[in-house]
């Protein structure tokens, strides 16, 4: 029997569940059992669990459907546990470094008592101190075990489930089990501590509850807040059954209705049956007020006399709930320029255009990326809606003729931006640019993660000093009303990197359905173009950026390679977009292709990928060709800039560490042996699980026709996909 078992629900939370597993994994203390708890086998979490359990026998993982909430993912991972103690942890919670040794060490020291509390760490989502809330909740409890008589006030209902070790045969023996509904850690808390014979404290920090971005689930308005309502009924009513003294049930009772009146006070929490929730509230506390009950003074025993008596209009104005909290209009951004200012005020006093999209790419770089693709689609499926490229002035000459377009900075860029229903932009919107309602924002991201983005990079410094700030990062986020991604992993990073109330879009990337469209005459007009001459290999190498290089730094010798690796090879050269100059540089078997305006069409003419950490890897994998992985610095990259997973452990084909090994396998063919074509399969099945050729046709459906999602067309399988034939295949025929 494992000394603990460490139950861990992950509704909600996949992109942060390997840190929470992470830092169970990492204690120093080794006699556990761990439950991650899943909403399905096929769940994003699942996965990320099934790995871990994998790789080591203590994890073992159960499944709970969403539908059975909180309280029902604690009970599944409670009937799977078998260890002597229990403890909760949130899937986006971390358990800190000598925690597990330490709570063994106290309950050692205490003898298995039946309940033994810690202190917790709430660390605020991005700025701010760090706090100790249970702190000054435990300070007053006895150095030993005690009986909750003996300190009346620890409640439990103060303290949550991952704030404490449960002995598993007292919960056992007394059918504990977590409250249905929500607001289960009140019940819990309440209900663990009446049945408690012996406690103890341990005045130690042992797990770091990083506070979401988004706020407590719990403080979000809707019909669940009067769940509180019947936690609190279950709770007295549970003390009322055990004969407790008024010494006791009078800290419960005082300790639940401060919850109450909070939530009573708040009718941005209640947006209907504000009245209803006052007038329960009212009798449950006539009900249960234990004899000779004080109200505490000052407003808040105001407070209480008003709930007791059924006041609700005296209460709605000792709390001021009619009050409205106005933000100034100064404090929303505005363009920079007084008269341009002055507009925009003005446009965004005007009705939304219904049938108005903007679009942008890459900071306005031009017509390119997934916008570029929605836009297309739009046109074809939704041409009733008019479309607005925004562009910077010294790429307006290249946008295409047909495609209506507006200079960033103009008169008419704010204009389009105060009055349009729908956002596409594979980056950022201006920080002037206010979110109305009504408008839809889709952030359609434009690769698929390996290197740390967003919030992840903070903890980089070299990276970070580059970002700019965060705070404005997260402000840009919220704005966002859907962000799309590729593929599984892409969604779980990107929950992470940007924390928000977006909803995710897991469509594919538009750009990429040209992988699976485009035609043989399509390869051959594309080669054509580039200027690669028949019969030749043509090599993409695309390096990515370095966050500690000044400048473009290839880091390989084209020429040498292109003379070791073989006379048939010709290398399309492709630096990452900060250093596209507008002009190519290419020279003899050399091709400079970083100034051409579609990374898809490159793509599609190269018969084989040389890259370093560049998210072009996951796109070009979409169409079944070589992909070598040159990881000369690896090891510099990954502790710079941070990744989110091991590359070479799991790569997309032979990975190579030196120009001579790059060489030899183009040389000997093993580039493209079964070696390479096993690996690729793998990365294929892992990173291009979306990419089917219809991602446009979806977002389109989805967010400018307002589609159902059971009305789009579904992934079709990768096995049943045919992607573009490459040009050696096309002469082989």
């Amino acid at each position: 029997m494992p000394r603990f078992s460490i139950i861990v629900p992950s509704h909600g939370v996949a992109g942060r569940l390997s840190q929470a597993l992470d830092s169970v994994l990492g204690q120093s203390f080794g006699d556990w059992q761990l439950i991650p708890v899943c909403d399905a086998p096929d769940a994003p979490a699942a996965e990320v669990a099934a790995g871990y359990a994998g790789r080591d026998s203590r994890v073992t993982p159960v499944h709970s459907p969403p539908s059975a909430g909180l309280s029902g993912a604690r009970n599944a991972g409670m009937r799977a546990a078998t260890g002597a103690h229990l403890l909760f942890l949130d899937g986006d919670d971390l358990l800190l470094p000598g925690a597990l040794a330490a709570l063994d060490a106290r309950l050692t020291e205490t003898g298995d008592v039946d309940v033994l509390y810690a202190e917790h760490e709430r660390t605020p989502w991005w700025e701010g101190e760090p706090t100790n809330p249970a702190a000054p909740v435990l300070a007053k409890a006895p150095g030993g075990p005690f009986a909750p008589a003996d300190l009346p006030g620890l409640t439990g209902v103060q303290l949550p489930a991952w704030s404490a070790v449960y002995r598993r045969d007292f919960l056992t023996a007394h059918g504990l089990t977590f409250p249905d509904s929500h607001f289960t850690d009140l019940g819990w808390g309440g209900l663990t501590t009446l049945a408690a014979e012996r406690i103890a404290v341990l005045r130690r920090v042992v797990v770091r509850h990083r506070m979401r971005r988004q706020g407590s689930r719990l403080n979000l308005p809707g019909p669940h807040q009067h769940a509180l309502l019947d936690q609190v009924d279950l709770v007295l009513s549970r003390a009322a059954g055990c004969g407790l003294s008024a010494e006791r049930t009078g800290p419960l009772f005082e300790q639940l209705f401060a919850v109450v009146l909070k939530t009573a006070s708040r009718p941005d929490r209640l947006l209907r049956g504000h009245r209803a929730f006052f007038r329960r509230a009212g009798r449950l506390y006539r009900r249960h007020r234990p004899g000779g009950y004080r109200a505490p003074g000052g407003s808040v025993g105001v407070q209480h006399r008003l709930l007791a008596t059924g006041a609700y209009t005296a209460f709605r104005a000792l709390r001021g709930v009619n009050q409205v909290a106005a933000r100034s209009a100064e404090s929303l951004p505005r363009p920079p320029m007084l008269r341009t200012r002055l507009r925009y005020a003005r446009d965004l006093r005007r009705p939304l255009d219904p049938q108005l999209a903007v679009y942008c790419a890459y900071w306005g770089r031009g017509y390119a990326c997934n916008p570029a693709a929605i836009h297309a689609k739009a046109r074809e499926l939704a041409p009733h809606i008019r479309s607005v490229f925004l562009v910077e002035a010294d790429q307006a000459h290249a946008m295409p003729g047909d495609v209506e377009y507006a200079v960033i900075g103009s008169r008419r860029y704010w204009e389009v931006l105060a009055r349009a229903t729908y956002f596409v932009n594979n980056a950022n919107f201006a920080e002037g640019v206010v979110k109305r309602p009504g408008s839809v924002h889709l952030q359609t991201q434009h690769g698929t993660p390996l290197k740390t983005m967003g919030v992840d990079q903070s903890t980089y410094p070299v990276v970070a000093a580059r970002s700019g700030s965060f705070t404005r990062l997260l402000g840009r986020v919220d704005r966002w009303d859907f962000n799309l991604s590729s593929n599984r992993h892409s969604t779980q990073m990107w929950e992470r990197a940007f924390p928000g109330s977006y909803e995710h879009l897991e469509y594919g990337y538009p750009r990429n359905d040209v992988y699976c469209t485009a035609t043989a005459e399509d390869v051959v007009r594309v080669r054509r173009e580039l200027g690669v001459p028949e019969g030749r290999r043509a090599v993409l190498y695309a390096p990515t950026h370095r966050d500690h290089h000044t400048g473009f730094e290839p880091g390989l010798d084209l020429e040498a390679f292109c003379e070791a690796a073989g006379e048939d090879v010709v290398v399309l050269l492709r630096a990452h977009y900060f250093y596209d100059r507008g002009r190519s540089q290419g020279s003899g078997r050399i091709i400079d292709v970083t100034a051409h305006r579609s990374a898809e069409d490159v793509c599609l003419a190269a018969d084989a990928l040389v890259t370093d950490y560049s998210s072009i890897m996951f796109d070009y994998a979409n169409l079944d060709r070589p992909i070598v992985v040159y990881a000369d610095d690896w090891d510099v990259y990954r502790e710079i800039r941070g990744v989110y997973f091991d590359l070479p452990a799991a790569p997309p084909g032979l990975v190579v560490r030196t120009p001579g090994e790059l060489a030899a396998v183009f040389r000997d063919g093993s580039y493209a042996g079964p070696q390479a074509a096993a690996l690729r399969a793998a990365f294929r099945e892992r990173f291009c699980e979306f990419d089917d050729g219809r991602a446009a046709e979806r977002v389109v459906r989805r967010v400018l026709l307002g589609e159902p999602p059971e009305a789009l067309p579904p992934v079709i399988p990768l096995a049943e996909r045919v992607p573009a034939p490459a040009a050696a295949t096309l002469v082989r025929s």
